[in-house]
């Protein structure tokens, strides 16, 4: 079971807090990618949290269900891993050639994983020279609880399926959602359920990765509380609304406020701290994903706290799809980058 390495034919499964999210891609990064396989299947939040057995079959009939609906054949499969289940950083070492530094590396890991080794699955990506010190080389290591690892790998190969690969979520999204080339760093921010992802991306390689407490359910609740309706109701209001003071006499904006310049401050200590490592480098730009690309007006406002340009990302960007496909990926389509980031893998 690889960690973070290319896998040859496999599709992707992105399980979600409220959903689970299937994609299987034909093509490469060269060539670009198409469309072959996808599925999205809301599921019940409770189901996703029953750690008893039965509730764990049940799950896995889930996951079996959103395969047989995406009509996918292969067996082979890459698990996004949520960012607060994982343990992700970008480290300095001496360059060497890169054979000395992967062996010398196996041995070092356990410096910079947060558990005793004989209870983490762990890998390392080397990225090569820091772009702001040549004769240091960065690489970055990322590891999970073998306990949670196993436990996962067991409910899910229970169904037939054969994982091999895992990979943290932020990675994948960051994939799906880079700017090619861009010549400043580009702040990949994945605003999910219960927490955001982020991932600031230099050179084309992820420099810092972090998550923030936090998603679109503190929304809800805030809104549900200060209209005094449920939260389901407040969730549509969000996303109808969003942040336009023209709507509901500029309600929602007053009370996702503070929560809103909390969350701003995050991005901007993310990109100060960023620019305190790499002395020529600086955040030019921001991209939404999850929530945030689809709540109206988060996008400007985000910017307006910042000072950053900030855009909605688009996870299909080096995706080809048919119009068919469009139409039923249309209210759906902005949670999709984790699927497709592992979708996006390769052995090139």
């Amino acid at each position: 079971m690889n960690l973070l390495h290319g896998v040859g034919d496999f599709f992707s499964l992105d399980i979600g807090t409220k959903s689970i999210r299937i994609i299987q891609l034909s093509g490469g990064s060269q060539r670009g990618w198409t469309l072959q396989k996808f599925a999205f299947v809301p599921i019940d939040q409770k189901l996703a949290q029953d750690s008893s057995e039965l509730g764990r079959k049940r799950f896995g009939e889930a996951i079996m269900g959103a395969v047989e609906q995406a009509g996918i054949k292969t067996k082979n499969v890459a698990l996004g891993l949520p960012a607060g289940k994982t343990f992700t950083s970008i480290v300095e070492t001496e360059t060497l050639p890169e054979k000395e530094l992967r062996k010398t590396f196996q041995y070092e890991m356990s410096k910079y994983v947060p558990m005793a080794m004989s209870d983490a699955k762990a890998d390392f990506i080397i990225l090569g020279p820091n772009p702001s010190d040549p004769a240091k080389t960065e690489v970055l290591v990322s590891s999970v609880a073998k306990d949670y690892a196993e436990s996962t790998m067991e409910m899910i190969e229970k169904t037939g399926l054969n994982i091999v690969a895992m990979e943290p979520e932020p990675l994948a999204a960051a994939r799906a959602l880079n700017v090619p080339g861009a010549i400043d760093a580009t702040m990949v921010v994945d605003f999910g359920e219960q927490s955001t992802d982020l991932v600031i991306i230099y050179k084309d390689r992820p420099r810092l990765v972090r998550s923030i407490p936090g998603g679109l359910s503190v929304l809800d609740r805030a809104v549900a509380s200060g209209l005094n309706i449920s939260s389901e109701q407040a969730r549509q209001i969000i996303f109808k609304f969003g942040l336009d003071q023209n709507q509901l006499n500029g309600q929602i904006t007053s009370i996702l406020s503070s929560y809103l310049d909390n969350f701003a401050s995050e991005l901007t200590k993310s990109a100060r701290f960023f620019q305190t490592k790499y002395i020529n480098g600086k955040v030019g730009g921001i991209v939404l994903s999850g929530y945030a690309s689809i709540i109206p007006l988060f996008a400007e406002y985000i910017e307006s706290k910042t000072n950053v340009s900030t855009m909605r990302g688009n996870p299909w960007q080096f995706v080809r799809t048919t119009a068919e496909q469009q139409r039923a990926l249309m209210s759906v389509s902005g949670e999709f980058a984790v699927a497709i980031g592992l979708s996006e893998r390769s052995n090139e």
